[in-house]
This record gives structure tokens, sequence and C-alpha cells, in this order.
């Protein structure tokens, strides 16, 4: 059975830093993509990064470039997202999501196969 659970979101100020966890589970890291979504109210589901054992990371947007870091545990079954200088434009849920396959890293979620049940980060003084 396929799952992917999040965690690691909260509350942070302006500036701070977050670390958020996808343990996946029901397949391996080898041979699925792994992506970062987030969703703020109102807004469509965005996608933030996307990471392959061959194609290695993907950035979907440029002002996330430098701030955020996309890394993943083969032995762990989990995948990060770093997420440092964050601002207040950062606050959604977030979700991973899995599609299988290893190549193109896609930005839409109807790609997907799987997602996880998402974690809320808020970004506020």
């Amino acid at each position: 059975q396929v799952q992917l659970v999040e965690s690691g979101g909260g509350l942070v100020q302006p500036g701070g830093s977050l670390r958020l966890s996808c343990a996946v589970s029901g397949f391996s890291l080898n041979d699925y993509k792994i992506a970062w979504f987030r969703q703020a109210p109102g807004k469509e589901r965005e996608a933030v990064s996307c990471i392959s054992s061959v194609e290695g990371s993907t950035y979907f947007a440029d002002s996330l470039k430098g701030r955020f870091t996309i890394s993943k545990d083969n032995a762990k079954n989990t995948v990060y997202l770093q997420m440092n200088s964050l601002k207040p434009e950062d606050t959604a849920v977030y979700y991973c999501a899995a599609e299988r396959g290893v190549y193109y890293c896609s930005g839409s979620p109807a790609t997907y196969d799987y997602f996880g049940q998402g974690t809320q980060v808020a970004v506020s003084s």
C-alpha cells in the first residue's frame, strides 16, 4: 500500500527556516519521482520542487532557488524540503506527491499518482 506522510510544518517568523519531511512507503524512491507542491487559500496548487534518482533536483520557480533545497534519503525512504529565508507568501499547505518513473519532473499535479495529506506552513510575525 502506497503512503506519503508529510511532517515538519508549523508557524515561523519571516526569515526563519523549516524542514519538511515526506516519509514514503509501498514503493522505492529509486523508481519514483517525488515532488513538493503547495496550495495557499484561494489559489491553485503550485509546484515547488521535484527530485528523482536520475535527473536530480528541479525547482519550478526562480523565487525558490537558493531558499529551498530538496533532498532524499533512500535508506530512510524520506524526501526533505529545507526552506530558508521564509516569507509570508510561502504560507500554504505543502504536499508531497509521487509519480512512477525517474525522468522528467512535471510541474502539473495531474501527472502524479499519489499525494500525501499535507502539512501547514505559516510564515507570520
